[in-house]
């Protein structure tokens, strides 16, 4: 078995803003700068091959039978017109094992490849998308009676996970964000299931961004305005700093989303930067003085760690994977209902030294989270594929 597998990766999501993409292109570097061999197979603006070495880059410009998934992700109803292509250039590279980000277009094109070349495969679960199917139905049936509302959400949820976790029961490993995806992932599929943490950037994401001088108390959200992010209890946390006498506050909402035309018109303090990369992010981020992030669906939250490495304290809720990367009552606080998350953010509001402690706290915690480290735990997890395909055909349980 090789100490460093050739892997043929396939994702749904590069160039995008979002974890997908951001999680994507960082292995990506990584297999670069170790010099690791990796074939990148994703979406680009046009068909282009590039062989640089042990890194070979194909991108695949996606056609006009698209279905719209946000407002800068689609899905390629069509992509198989490029298997003959993909067949030939995969066989060429000659993958020990093929990793793939989820059931969208390219990777259906990924699983379909490591059947028709019995390659290993393995799959990473980055999003929800079961719990995404049943709020985004939840919202546009917000016509009908709460209860079979409800009940159409629901059942979305059930029949969603179903036939996701059968799609990544095709998979000989799988690869989880928390422990909780974990133990749902390796349970509903029968595979092997391994941690595929995070890592930050703490040059780029750096309390040394903050601008001098005072404004006021800034509850920041960094993300996708989508119903299932929940951030229509923004509004909700407005009217309690108000109810509670807080008056010198702001939202600083960055990002761009179904939901941002609502929050506009119902939020009194709120800006709207749109969507933010690189530095301009990153200062964003530094003059926040708290971290609201009231989603319940992600499965890991990058945006946790990037506000913690610029010294910003967060307060998440007890859903999905944030609860994992923040220390309660240290580097910021994990809400058990909505009145506690408002609590929170009215605690941070009146006692500047308990956010700059937490601040100091959290810049701490995101500095032990490296992206390669995170990396390397993969390349374990795929040294386990191989070392459990060998078994497989010599026979050995």
């Amino acid at each position: 078995m090789p100490l460093s597998p050739r892997v043929a990766f396939f994702t749904d999501s590069f160039h995008e803003v979002n974890g997908v993409a951001l999680t994507s292109r960082q292995l990506d570097a990584f297999a670069r700068r170790k010099q690791l061999p990796f074939l990148s197979i994703h979406a680009g603006p046009a068909t282009r091959l590039t062989r640089g070495g042990a890194y070979w880059e194909y991108e695949l410009q996606r056609g006009r039978a698209l279905v719209s998934l946000d407002r800068d992700l689609s899905l390629d109803l069509l992509l198989t017109r490029y298997r003959g292509d993909v067949l030939q250039c995969v066989r060429e590279f000659q993958p020990d094992l093929i990793h793939i980000t989820g059931p969208g277009d390219f990777g259906i094109l990924g699983f379909w490849l490591s059947r028709t070349l019995d390659v290993p495969l393995v799959a990473s679960w980055h999003t929800n998308l079961h719990e995404f199917a049943a709020r985004r139905l939840e919202k546009l049936l917000g016509f009908i009676p709460e209860g079979p509302r409800r009940a159409s959400s629901q059942f979305a949820d059930r029949t969603s996970l179903d036939a996701v976790l059968w799609f990544y029961a095709k998979a000989e490993v799988c690869l989880a964000p928390n422990r909780e995806l974990i133990e749902l992932v390796g349970q509903g599929t029968g595979r092997p299931t391994f941690l595929m943490q995070r890592g930050v950037d703490t040059l780029l994401f750096s309390p040394e961004r903050r601008e001098p001088g005072d404004r006021p108390f800034t509850c920041g959200f960094v993300g996708r305005l989508q119903a299932e992010k929940n951030v229509r209890f923004l509004v909700d946390l407005e009217r309690a700093l108000l109810g509670a006498g807080v008056r010198n506050f702001r939202f600083l909402i960055v990002g761009d989303g179904g939901e941002k035309e609502w929050l506009q018109q119902n939020l009194q303090h709120a800006e709207f930067p749109g969507v933010l990369k690189g530095e301009e992010l990153a200062r964003a981020y530094a003059n926040m003085d708290v971290f609201v992030f009231p989603s319940f669906t992600d499965t890991f939250g990058n945006v946790i760690l990037e506000a913690m490495a610029s010294g910003v304290p967060a307060v998440v809720t007890t859903g999905g994977g944030p609860k994992f990367l923040v220390e309660s009552g240290v580097t910021g606080f994990i809400a058990a209902d909505d009145a506690a998350f408002i609590a929170s953010v009215i605690h941070l509001a009146e006692d500047r030294d308990l956010r700059d402690r937490m601040g100091v706290l959290a810049r701490r915690n995101a500095l032990s989270r490296s992206w390669d480290l995170a990396f390397e735990q993969v390349y374990e997890a795929y040294r386990c594929c191989l070392s459990g395909r060998r078994k497989a055909l010599a026979g050995v349980c």
